[in-house]
């Protein structure tokens, strides 16, 4: 889960890169965690815990976000300002 440190530095380049809906995405925070989580363990959307919100609504908005090209440019920003990202390695036997 992200922590409020971590979100106040996010927050900003999220809103910077999302797109403007009539109604912002409810709790983005818990919503990015959850995305975060299923990605991190390698998970089914329907895994991720039910303190991290309902799964449908990381699913939707990972495929929405991923269709408008949203984690491209918040990449970009991200690199832009310097911040170290790291990595993870998959193989076969992961897979």
């Amino acid at each position: 889960m992200l922590s409020d440190a971590q979100w106040s530095e996010l927050e900003p380049l999220v809103e910077a890169c999302r797109p403007k809906a009539k109604t912002p995405p409810q709790d983005l925070q818990r919503t990015l965690s959850a995305i975060l989580w299923r990605h991190r363990n390698g998970a089914k959307w329907r895994a991720i815990p039910e303190e991290l919100g309902p799964w449908w609504r990381a699913a939707q908005i990972f495929i929405r976000w991923s269709r408008a090209g949203v984690w491209e440019r918040l990449l970009s920003l991200v690199q832009e300002r310097g911040v170290q990202l790291g990595m993870v390695f998959l193989d076969g036997t992961t897979v």
